[in-house]
């Protein structure tokens, strides 16, 4: 198996320590910066000659950056990758000119499952001196969830919720008969907003869903989950949404909650961390990059 002359990764990307002891096996030298860089120079600065970059989601590598590393001939997204369009690569650049670029997928799923349930239990039952949902305690029970997105993340958190005997529908881009068996069940957009009382966004990056319309269709009195790496919704039009107190919006990260300044109303619930970034997680995201390495270094 051949090995790379430079890898460098110009940003964290969670390598843990058995996974830095096998990089430093597959290439003759190992670079890992612990900061993220502020501007294009310094990517390119940090690159340098390196023949296999590592990348994680929070800086965009560029046709300009990669035009100006020629030895790069591959790159590992430490990060899902679900299409070319939300990767944090110009990866249509790259397989023009021959540059490998490599992504992962299914390392985070459970605790984003996790975290739904727990804050649903939570609002619901009126844990912590908290007002009850539906003004006294419930359970899962027979509550109507819709799911936007059936994706590995919208698959685990439909099941989760079928297990504990919620009513769950789905919206995707393409029918899953096989979840669809498991007695959850398809809807057009829609009506899954019409007849839901929770509406969970399991969507790719950059899938925008939720409009004036469609927030005016779900109405007040409704719970929102967004499980994605950026906001399912119009901003403008959840501003209006979130007037409303009765109406709640839950996500986990900055990234998805669309405008900070909707960390000052009561009604948003915001956990300012990863729920998929879990110590299995990580371990997982470690296992999946290096498999993708050593695929190509065997080729």
């Amino acid at each position: 198996m051949k090995k790379f002359k430079k890898i460098v990764a110009i940003e964290p990307v969670n390598m843990l320590p058995f996974g830095k002891e096998k990089l430093q096996t597959h290439c003759e030298q190992l670079i890992l910066f612990d900061d993220i860089p502020s501007s294009t120079e310094e990517i390119i600065n940090r690159i340098g000659d390196a023949d296999c970059l590592l990348v994680s989601y929070t800086t965009f590598i560029t046709a300009e950056i990669l035009s100006a590393c020629p030895n790069l001939e591959y790159i590992g997204m430490c990060c899902s990758l679900y299409s070319e369009e939300s990767a944090s690569v110009d990866i249509r650049y790259a397989r023009e000119h021959n540059i490998i670029v490599t992504g992962i997928r299914d390392y985070g799923d459970n605790g984003v499952a996790e975290y739904v349930i727990g804050e649903l239990v939570e609002v619901l039952h009126g844990f912590h001196e908290k007002k009850p949902f539906f003004d006294e305690p419930a359970e899962l029970t027979n509550l109507n969830v819709g799911i936007l997105g059936m994706g590995t993340t919208g698959q685990i958190v439909a099941n989760a919720l079928r297990f504990f005997g919620s009513c769950v529908s789905y919206y995707s881009r393409t029918r899953k008969e096989d979840i669809e068996k498991n007695g959850i069940i398809y809807n057009d957009l829609h009506t899954l907003l019409k007849e839901c009382d929770v509406i969970c966004c399991c969507l790719s990056k950059n899938v925008t869903l939720l409009h004036a319309e469609e927030l005016d269709i779900l109405g007040n009195h409704k719970i929102i989950f967004n499980t994605a790496l950026s906001p399912s919704f119009d901003i403008d039009a959840m501003e209006k949404w979130l007037s409303h107190p009765e109406n709640h919006y839950y996500c986990d990260t900055l990234m998805a909650i669309g405008n900070e300044h909707f960390l000052s109303q009561p009604n948003v619930h915001c956990a300012k961390q990863s729920a998929g970034m879990t110590r299995q997680a990580v371990e997982r995201l470690n296992q999946k990059v290096l498999d993708n390495m050593e695929r190509y270094l065997k080729q």
